[in-house]
This record gives C-alpha cells, sequence and structure tokens, in this order.
C-alpha cells in the first residue's frame, strides 16, 4: 500500500505527476483560496505526509490530531507557519525549499528597490489619471541608486545576491548578519556593521533575516529613527520583523522617505491597511519568488522531499536536522 499524502493547494502537474508516481494522493483542488482549516484538520488524521504552503498554519494542535505524519513538506524557505518543536517532539520531519528561488528573489528586491527609490507606480498612476500637463524640473523626483549606499541586514544567499546585484549598481554594501561572513567579504565586496551603524549609514535599508523570536519587530520606532530622513527601507523577508504601525508613523512624520513591502503581519493584507493610504509606499503581494520557472522548480523540490522522507532517506532540505 502505498502511503498518502494531502497537499494543500493546486500545483504545478509535474510537482503532481512526481507525488502520484509514488503516493496516494489527495488535493486541494483551489489555486487561489487556501484549504479551509476544517478540511485540512479532517485530512491530517489519516495521512503519511503533508504538502503546504505558507497560508497553513501547522501547529501542536493539528499536530496532536495526525497520528501517522512523518513529514511535513513546506513548499517556501521560510517555515514560520509550523511548529518546528511540536513537529520534532512527535518526530515528525520539515522540510523547505531553499536556494531555488534565490535569484527570482533577488530579482524582485532589487525591482522593489528601483520601482520605490524612482517612484514608478507613483509616476504610472500620474499618467493613466491624467495629472501628466506638462514637463517640470522636480516633478516625481526620487532617490539615485547608483553610487548610494545599501545595508542588507540577513545576508543569506538572498542577501549575497542582492549583493552582486548592488555591485552592478557601484553601490556601498553594508551587511549585518547573525554571524560575519568573512570569506564572503572580499568576494562580494560587502563590510560587516552592527545594525546600528548600518541604519544611520544606509540609503536603503533591505530586510533579508529569517523570522524568528529574536527578529520580531526587530526594526520598530527605535531604528526606524536612526534611518536618514532620506531613506528607503525594503523588506522582502516576513512582514512581523517591522513594526507596520511604527513604520506607518515613521513614514507620515517623513523620519523616512519611503519604503517598498512584499511581506505583511498579516496576509493578504486587508485593504483599510494605513500602510495602504500613502504614495511613499510601494506594496506587493508576496511575491518575491513568483517567476514561473522558480515557482514550478520549488513545488518540484517540495514534491521530492516528500519522496525522499518517504522511502526512508533523509530529505536534502530537513529543517529539523535535530531529528537525525
Amino acid at each position: 500500500m502505498k502511503p498518502s499524502i494531502y497537499v494543500t493547494r493546486k500545483i504545478p502537474d509535474t510537482a503532481l505527476q512526481l507525488l502520484k508516481e509514488h503516493f496516494l494522493v489527495e488535493m486541494w483542488e483551489e489555486e487561489e483560496t487556501p484549504v479551509p482549516r476544517e478540511v485540512l484538520i479532517e485530512k491530517i488524521q489519516t495521512v503519511d505526509g503533508l504538502y503546504c504552503l505558507l497560508t497553513e498554519q501547522v501547529d501542536q494542535g493539528l499536530l496532536e490530531l495526525a497520528p501517522n505524519l512523518k513529514v511535513i513538506s513546506n513548499m517556501a524557505v521560510g517555515y514560520n507557519n509550523i511548529d518546528i518543536k511540536a513537529a520534532s517532539n512527535k518526530g515528525i520531519m520539515v522540510t523547505n525549499t531553499p536556494g531555488v528561488l534565490t535569484e527570482s528573489t533577488a530579482d524582485l528586491t532589487f525591482a522593489l528597490l528601483m520601482a520605490t527609490a524612482r517612484r514608478i507606480p507613483e509616476a504610472s498612476e500620474f499618467l493613466r489619471q491624467g495629472q501628466w500637463k506638462s514637463w517640470a524640473p522636480m516633478m516625481l523626483t526620487g532617490q539615485d541608486i547608483f553610487g548610494a549606499t545599501i545595508g542588507i541586514v540577513g545576508m543569506g544567499r538572498i542577501g549575497e545576491a542582492v549583493a552582486k546585484r548592488a555591485r552592478g549598481f557601484n553601490m556601498e554594501i553594508l551587511y549585518y548578519n547573525r554571524s560575519r561572513k568573512m570569506e564572503k567579504e572580499a568576494e562580494l565586496g560587502i563590510s560587516y556593521v552592527e545594525l546600528n551603524e548600518l541604519l544611520q549609514r544606509s540609503d536603503f535599508v533591505v530586510i533579508l533575516t529569517p523570522y524568528t523570536n529574536e527578529t520580531k519587530n526587530l526594526i520598530s520606532k527605535e531604528e526606524l529613527l536612526l534611518m536618514k530622513d532620506t531613506a528607503i527601507l525594503i523588506n522582502v523577508a516576513r512582514g512581523g520583523i517591522v513594526n507596520e504601525a511604527e513604520l506607518y508613523e515613521a513614514l507620515v512624520q517623513k523620519k523616512i522617505w519611503a519604503a517598498g513591502l512584499d511581506v505583511f503581519e498579516q496576509e493578504p493584507l486587508p485593504m483599510d491597511h494605513p500602510l495602504l493610504t500613502l504614495p511613499n509606499v510601494v506594496t506587493l503581494p508576496h511575491i518575491g519568488s513568483a517567476s514561473i520557472k522558480t515557482r514550478i522548480k520549488m513545488a518540484e523540490l517540495a514534491a521530492q522531499n516528500l519522496i525522499h522522507a518517504l522511502t526512508k532517506d533523509t530529505p536534502q532540505n530537513l529543517v529539523n536536522k535535530d531529528l537525525l
């Protein structure tokens, strides 16, 4: 009898076929709508493996209902939607999909930085609303990128990829990380500084650190007040790393110049959220890795993680390595 798995969202056909070669597969057929919690509760009680997205909260309560569950494959790099400790306590492997989305996410990060600095969405709307009456010397002027100073908070794979792009713009590259990366400093032309110094010196502060208890509200009022009033904050990591209420106040009071955000504390972002009222905020619906090739690679990697885990082979992308 093949192991049984549940897939919480419609995934690309190539990944689905991989799974069907090895497992009895049941899938929530909606592409845009997350699986309802009550359905997930029902399905988790019998399956051997769970293929999920960031939209599913796999907490201790859910895991207690899963006597047969052996592996959770998260189609994402992050895994703050999963209670890792609870999974480990039950001997359940948790896997993720790092690496394959590095370049696409770095592309999006730099695109968001440029769009915010040069006010591209605002300028497009200005034209579409018929407000463009004449050329004017200071109309829709933004901030220069070439030769500016970028501060990257979190120098993992994506941070390194963003640094490579920043080099092409002749930027001074500062970084802050949990551990210093001496070997990368010469290779990438980056300089390690403490967080406060990074905030004070940077024209662009780019958040790329994982979301943990230590990084929750890492950027709040105190940190925002350290930044230049011409500085731009870019967040493509997780929403909870930046205190959104205090970011809003900093933007309204012109303590910083603008923000570009791909992630939020609550997703989807409510349409009455105060940040949506500000012209100097560029907002995206969490599309950091959203290229066609990358999403297919992520889906296939998440499938391979399940296959390895349920065929007695250690998954390459095991998160809770303490199980080994």
